[in-house]
């Protein structure tokens, strides 16, 4: 491609919030694409499987040594011990073993055809998380693969010059080698935001930008460009005029973001002296040093689906309580909410052997799973429960839908509580219980729901898409997928009056919670507590004290009022502009 003259811009998804300018360098991280198969004799094949077994070894040498020479805040992160994990998982190693074995072809065919029905597997996941670790799968065995056919890897860690990272895609084992001193910032053609290129690149504070599409065929090496992760923009070869803005906006963030971290562990006390809990989401365990750093109030929402993964066996309780104890000391005494599993479970356990299902964000999944299949459900319940005896924990029960599924969840936590008692193992009954309200049916039955729980947490993303029938993933109708649509203020608001009529608290815990000028929204309309990731939680803190209630009360009658999406951000913008034009 010729070298591209005048500026360009490309747009992708705000991985990690930042500004970089700098010069492109471009890693080739391809993989191994063409494959060649061909026919193992059957005497052959125990040689042809210790040359699998081999290069499975070397790949796991090299994560090791990566592991050893990461930053200290990745290695808290445990991200690359996942991938160490599933070079020995049974559904990926041992399954390419027996391909080897029964079907008499090579070992990279092999790895390659195992590879293409797991990812199919996690691809076909309601949860966007989920899915996003069909790349996991994919860094691992190109690891792999690559030792197979002796490839040779490119080290960022042998960079050594300051330049801004561009590629297809980055693993977690390519950005573990990230030298801060050398490396500004990094973009990628693939990737979305729970990719854990982007877990990391926010661990390691730089900007990426990712899911770009095109961005390796349109920039080349040493071309300038302008990185910013706020907006989920590059700027190619950009003009004096943005040059300048740019680095105007790059001082001006990096003093936010300097002023804003300082403050981040004051409360979030409106003008008027009313205090909201701003509280933070989380996957991993480790992820709890960020949430103190962050000023986290506490755990709104711990995802435990992340454990259920990549395994043909469902994890223990001893496993999980180990975990779960692990989050609930090193928070204690701020509440730790622990979600109950949230998937498709026949997915998450590889050798349940489960029909897939044309539909799944509608199918078997989150409670419903868990009361088909109590005796997983009573494992985890009764792990919470020992946690419980560490610490202040709450248990979330998600996607309930109808009355009898809340009646269900509590009385099988009841024989959780009662088999624990019987064997003499510490826990703790006395734990609030919440429900995610993220259908519009247990909008509807709110007043009967709110009988049988203590808090209600409104899960906006899956909120949103079930009441507007949109699927925010394809792009021919993601535009309608909008927080601001009058339909969803008034469902928010309505699980809001019941609560508060009911005595009970309401929480939220979706994106819509994350984004700054939906805050005077939520304010007004009565909730008491905000979840969010842990690196959002410094700006909207700031932005909670820059508000008066009194006067969010008083907004809401002018938003309810209206009949559009844009008719609110019309009024949103008219009453709250300074929040607005805050860039960041």
């Amino acid at each position: 491609m010729s070298q591209p003259s005048g500026e360009l811009i490309l747009k992708g998804i705000n991985a990690s919030p930042g500004i970089c300018i700098g010069k492109a360098y471009l890693v080739d991280k391809e993989g191994v694409d063409i494959v060649a198969r061909y026919y193992i004799e059957k005497k052959k094949r125990q040689g042809e499987i210790k040359r699998f077994k081999a290069a499975v070894k070397r790949a796991r040498d090299e994560i090791r040594s990566v592991i050893d020479a990461s930053p200290e805040e990745l290695q808290r992160a445990h991200i690359l011990e996942t991938h160490l994990a599933l070079l020995k998982d049974k559904m990926l190693y041992g399954k390419t073993i027996e391909i080897i074995e029964t079907d008499g072809i090579n070992a990279e065919w092999a790895l390659k055809q195992v590879v293409s029905n797991l990812k199919a597997v996690f691809l076909g996941m309601a949860d966007s998380y989920l899915k996003e670790r069909a790349s996991d799968i994919v860094h691992v065995s190109d690891s792999i693969m690559r030792n197979l056919v002796g490839a040779k890897a490119e080290k960022i860690a042998d960079i050594d010059k300051r330049v801004i990272l561009v590629a297809r895609d980055l693993s977690p084992a390519d950005t573990s080698q990230i030298n801060l001193e050398k490396i500004m910032g990094f973009i990628t053609d693939r990737g979305g935001k729970a990719s854990h290129t982007g877990i990391v690149a926010q661990a390691l504070e730089i900007p990426a930008v990712v899911g770009l599409k095109y961005a390796t065929s349109r920039i080349k090496s040493d071309n300038l460009i302008i990185v910013d992760g706020n907006a989920g923009k590059v700027i190619v070869n950009p003009d004096e005029k943005s040059l300048v803005e740019y680095e105007e906006r790059k001082i001006d963030y990096e003093q936010y973001r300097a002023v804003i971290t300082r403050e981040s562990h004051l409360s979030a006390e409106t003008t008027d002296g009313i205090q909201m809990e701003v509280m933070a989401n989380i996957e991993l365990p480790e992820e709890v040093v960020s949430v103190k750093n962050y000023g986290g109030d506490g755990i709104g929402l711990y995802r435990t689906e992340f454990q259920y993964m990549n395994r043909t066996i469902f994890p223990s309780e001893e496993e999980l309580f180990e975990k779960y104890k692990d989050v609930v000391e090193v928070m204690a005494p701020k509440p730790v909410t622990i979600r109950t599993l949230d998937i498709n479970g026949d997915k998450a356990v590889a050798n349940q052997n489960g029909q897939d299902e044309a539909n799944p964000a509608l199918g078997l999944r989150s409670i419903r799973y868990c009361l088909r299949k109590p005796d997983v459900f009573i494992t985890q319940l009764r792990a919470i429960l020992r946690a419980a005896a560490y610490g202040n924990v709450r248990i979330l029960f998600p996607m309930i839908s109808a009355y009898f599924e809340i009646c269900e969840a509590k009385k099988l936590l009841d024989q959780a509580a009662e088999s624990l008692e019987k064997e003499g193992l510490s826990y703790n009954r006395e734990i609030e219980i919440g429900i995610m309200i993220e259908v519009p049916s247990a909008v509807v039955l709110a007043d009967f729901l709110a009988d049988k729980a203590d808090f209600f947490s409104i899960g906006t993303n899956d909120l949103i898409q079930y009441a507007l029938a949109i699927d925010r993933l394809n792009p021919h109708v993601a535009h309608l997928y909008q927080p601001l649509d009058p339909a969803v203020i008034r469902l928010v608001k309505q699980v809001a009056d019941v609560a508060k009529n009911k005595g009970i608290e309401v929480y939220m815990c979706g994106e819509m919670a994350a984004t700054a000028h939906h805050i005077p929204l939520l304010l007004g309309i009565g909730l008491d507590e905000l979840s969010m990731n842990p690196q959002s939680i410094p700006h909207i803190k700031r932005v909670i004290r820059s508000l008066s209630l009194s006067d969010a009360q008083t907004f809401m009658q002018e938003v309810l009022n209206k009949r559009t999406a844009r008719g609110v951000f019309g009024v949103l913008k008219e009453a709250y502009g300074e929040i607005l034009n805050n860039r960041y």
